[in-house]
């Protein structure tokens, strides 16, 4: 049997002689958690080292992510071949996979990137949602795994932390647990410096199972664990442990979070704990420990294998972890009618549920105004075979929790709401950039085309901070066509996540030709001027209708003019400059878009135009903003005239 206390103190002591390697770190969660990670590595995690990519392991997911020493030390005890002991000894260092904080990995055992604080859960809940959904498709034989999470005091009191509670404790989500490192300490101190309510009672509410032990004894946190797997509801361990358990000087104090460590506090600790050890040296009867709580899992992935080679559904299974694959595209009526592009956006979804029945939405509370419902059934609890979450109001858990989905693998993810809700967002759409994570952000109300609602729900400035993030592409199609096709360009890009920004407003379908995705290099000559261009109209949305109607005007005036679409300003950049000069022009260029200007100096020169806005929207309709912050045709015609004497 194995001494999981031993296999404990491991951790502790590569955590230990990491930190003091690289000069820094947080030494709290490792040497706090050492007995609940060992504990549930060595009875209760099934993964498989030597394929750390199986599709049927248990996902753990560090939230706290400033213990990542802690996961690292486990991943290296475990077996996974690129957390070495050298590995370790570059913690923290540039390119080293054992970063500050776990970056996603998953060759090497690291889940996702844990990011900011509440991050974790909500991806963790995302995963639990996708492993049931792909049961209810192939069955426990081929999937049947549990999500864990390791979370510390921050994660709970973020406020994405009681939206992940909730929806998981609704969506009785019974494969999920929450390994709490109850220490009362954060940063600051004490947790009663502000805090004073009773965590688990929050879990209780929520419909939770809720299981307190003491986060240092291994009897009683297996019995903990085991109990988690016999419950219907998802599971909270509270576990009061002490902060930097060990370390005489800072164990239980505030400096036990990540105080600067000494030579002095190694020997202590070592005199503690009888580890009579150097560093990142691990007696080899605890390496053997570790190596036999493994074949637990490798068992389990042997059977797997023998299952999956016999199943009816194997190469369906091995469909929907694969690529999307549609050659040809799904064939979709083109409008000939004014139309907002967001209702193109749910035609396409829709025909999708049937082409690519492994996409998943999720919509917060929108589902009547942005339609991407339809012929989707809800996943619920008492349904996991639904593609559609009613994710409620709750958008920085739904984006969360996509990157969770598209992490899990298996599923091609998307996320409904409106643009102005970004905001709430923003963390977790930041963390899909960084993971290059395919998950789809699908936003309508993309303008000051919004209705009466005001300016809180007109995001003027939003299109321009997020065309500003690394890898994450935004779209802003014109019609019904471009968002066709920023649909296939986004299913297709597998490397990052896409946004779009979609209108409420009705579009002017100025592309009825479907042959060629035009979208594809980001901009592209919708009307070319009929003479030698003397001016360059260059849209994005719903403006590039009123672009297309200013250059009828401009070209009966003699004005020879050219309309450009600028969709997507992340391809067009990829483009050489010879070729984006020869789309764009040496005519005089005025842009539009119901957006700040911010950015669009990338494309204008000194004595080009712009037509937009330079500050919040207001409330009116849709047709009196556009008239009243001069985002007209006759505009657009006026300065072209200017521009072109």
């Amino acid at each position: 049997m194995a001494d999981i206390q031993s296999m404990a103190h491991a951790i502790r002591f590569l955590a230990l002689d990491a930190i003091r390697s690289a000069g820094e770190g947080h030494q709290g969660v490792p040497l706090g958690m050492a007995e609940i990670a060992a504990t549930l590595c060595a009875n209760h995690l099934k993964v498989n080292p030597d394929d750390p990519l199986w599709p049927d392991r248990d996902r753990l997911v560090l939230s706290n992510g400033h213990g990542s020493m802690l996961l690292y030390a486990l991943l290296h005890l475990s077996g996974y071949d690129r957390i070495s002991v050298e590995a370790l000894k570059s913690f923290r260092k540039l390119h080293s996979v054992c970063a500050g904080h776990p970056e996603i990995e998953q060759d090497a055992g690291i889940e996702i990137t844990s990011g900011l604080l509440g991050q974790g859960i909500a991806c963790a809940v995302g995963m639990a949602v996708a492993e049931q959904r792909l049961q209810a498709r192939f069955g426990p034989d081929l999937v049947d795994h549990r999500t864990w999470a390791f979370v510390g005091d921050g994660c709970l009191q973020e406020g994405m932390g009681q939206e992940a509670i909730s929806l998981a404790g609704h969506l009785q989500l019974g494969k999920l647990t929450f390994l709490w490192d109850d220490n009362q300490i954060t940063d600051d101190g004490a947790t009663a410096l502000s805090i004073s309510e009773d965590i688990p009672a929050r879990f209780r509410a929520a419909n939770w199972q809720v299981i307190e032990v003491d986060g240092h004894d291994i009897v009683a946190i297996d019995r903990a664990l085991t109990q988690t797997q016999a419950d219907p509801r998802p599971t909270l361990v509270a576990c009061r442990t002490v902060i930097a358990r060990g370390i005489p000087r800072l164990q239980g104090q505030r400096g036990g979070h990540s105080a600067p460590l000494t030579d002095q506090d190694s020997v202590k600790m070592r005199e503690a704990l009888d580890w009579p050890h150097a560093p990142f040296v691990i007696p080899n009867a605890i390496y053997t420990d570790w190596s036999v709580s493994m074949r637990r899992g490798r068992n389990a992935y042997s059977a797997w294998l023998v299952r999956k080679s016999t199943h009816v559904d194997k190469y369906a299974f091995d469909t929907w972890h694969a690529d999307p694959q549609m050659d040809p595209w799904p064939s979709l009526p083109t409008p000939t009618d004014p139309t907002p592009t967001i209702q193109s956006s749910a035609d396409v979804c829709n025909e999708l549920s049937r082409s690519l029945p492994n996409t998943m939405v999720l919509c917060a509370d929108l589902e009547a105004p942005t339609n991407h419902k339809r012929s989707r059934a809800a996943f619920t609890a008492d349904d996991r075979s639904g593609s559609y979450v009613h994710c409620g109001v709750r958008e920085h858990l739904m984006s969360a929790m996509a990157c969770g989905i598209a992490a899990h693998g298996g599923l091609h993810v998307i996320a409904v709401t409106y643009l102005a809700f970004s905001d709430y967002q923003r963390a977790a759409m930041r963390m899909a950039a960084l993971m290059g994570l395919p998950v789809l952000f699908v936003f309508s109300h993309d303008s000051i085309g919004v209705g009466s609602n005001g300016p809180t729900h007109q995001p003027v400035e939003t299109l321009a901070s997020f065309r500003v993030m690394p890898n994450m592409r935004v779209f802003r199609p014109a019609d019904a066509v471009e968002t066709t096709e920023a649909w296939q360009i986004a299913l297709e890009n597998r490397t990052g996540p896409s946004l779009f920004a979609l209108s409420r407003q009705p579009a002017a379908q100025v592309r009825q030709d479907t042959d060629t995705n035009r979208s594809r290099t980001g901009a592209y000559v919708l009307r070319d001027a009929s003479a030698t261009r003397k001016i360059t109209l260059i849209a994005t949305g719903t403006e590039v209708g009123l672009a297309a109607e200013a250059q009828a005007r401009l070209e009966a005036d003699g004005v020879p003019t050219a309309v450009v679409s600028l969709p997507c300003w992340d391809l067009f950049e990829t483009l050489s400059d010879a070729s984006q000069a020869d789309i764009l022009g040496t005519a005089p260029r005025i842009a539009v878009e119901a957006a700040l200007s911010f950015g669009w100096t990338r494309w204008l020169r000194p004595g080009d135009a712009f037509i937009g806005m330079d500050g919040f929207g207001a409330s009116a309709t849709a047709d009196v903003l556009y008239d009243h912050f001069g985002i007209t045709v006759q505009r657009i015609v006026e300065t072209a005239h200017s521009l072109a004497e």
